[in-house]
């Protein structure tokens, strides 16, 4: 399919083969109109997101990590359809984030289901690494949508696709159709909007000794560090230093912090890797618990994290 100046994502084309045959409702590749009308409201879970233009790119970037289920459905136009969107967002909670689910209310959104090619509704994609999969393309019960997905995602596990999605920390307001914030980190994000960096510190420390296992709290803890050590700090005299002091781990470290927060992820976690391979003891330790913090900075379950963990496997062993 080609793509027009105004679609929302890039489109799809050459669809994967995942072979669902077996499941009532195996969808056949796209092709023909898409489908409209007015409708159902989207709804929000922990593993699950209304998806509309704003969002559409990102949710389909997302899936470079996870695998993302993508839905669409009209409440005017197949009830069957929100019922299978509902099934798939209990599924998506069951699966604790082995997929998202991005709903397409395509009443409410017909620029995507027109730029996708959706036949009709309901319809259903697996989308991994970029990659989009039809799956469905009728409602089936939740018995058979739940042995079905299994099977793909054990697909992807055996291809060494295994990350998983963080839960949205939050709820979407039925009124306005925007994500809300959960309120234990209101004041954390409120701190860092001041640019109140010790105070965001402060705030997600606190969370993270409340539950060690808030993995977004931990995550934010580990930016807001980044941050910390940070602040004020001139890129290019950090560079000039840790290029002249390659055995300086402090200079390294640093560096590894600003180029996490210019995007370069790979490029700071590929120079700490480099330095607990030439290091050893305290300098190899160091080097190492700061790699580990900028991986909970990023996301443990990142392919780029995943990849570097086995780098600095290979550089401890």
């Amino acid at each position: 399919m080609t793509q027009q100046p105004n679609d929302p994502a890039p489109a799809f084309s050459r669809p994967g083969a995942v072979d669902l045959s077996g499941l009532q409702g195996a969808a056949p590749a796209p092709g023909g109109g898409a489908g409209g009308g007015a409708g159902g409201a989207g709804m929000s879970g922990a593993y699950a997101v209304p998806v509309d233009e704003a969002n559409f790119t990102s949710v389909l970037e997302s899936s470079m990590n996870a695998a993302v289920l993508l839905v669409f459905y009209s409440g005017s136009r197949s009830p069957e359809s929100v019922r299978l969107a509902d099934d798939l967002q209990q599924l998506s909670n069951e699966f604790e984030g082995r997929f998202l689910l991005g709903r397409v209310d395509v009443d409410a959104t017909p620029q995507i289901a027109q730029a996708v090619q959706v036949p009709s509704v309901p319809y259903v994609f697996l989308v991994a690494q970029g990659r989009p999969m039809p799956l469905l393309q009728a409602a089936a019960p939740i018995e058979d949508l739940r042995p079905a997905i299994t099977q793909v995602l054990q697909q992807l596990t055996t291809s060494g696709f295994t990350g998983r999605h963080q839960p949205r920390a939050g709820e979407v307001d039925a009124e306005t159709g925007e994500e809300t914030v959960d309120p234990r980190y209101l004041p954390a994000q409120d701190a860092l909007e001041r640019g109140d960096i010790e105070g965001a510190v402060a705030e997600y420390q606190k969370l993270v000794d409340a539950n060690p296992a808030d993995a977004e709290a931990a995550a934010g803890l580990a930016m807001a560090k980044v941050l910390q050590r940070t602040a004020g700090v001139d890129l290019n005299a950090a560079r000039a230093a840790a290029a002249a002091h390659p055995e300086d781990v402090d200079a390294q470290t640093l560096v590894a912090d600003l180029d996490l927060l210019g995007g370069h992820v790979d490029d700071a976690f590929n120079r700490l890797v480099d330095v607990v391979r030439r290091t050893a003891d305290a300098d190899r330790d160091k080097a190492r618990t700061h790699l580990i913090g900028l991986f909970g900075a990023v996301g443990n379950d990142d392919a780029r994290v995943l990849r570097a963990r086995r780098d600095l496997a290979s550089a401890l062993f």
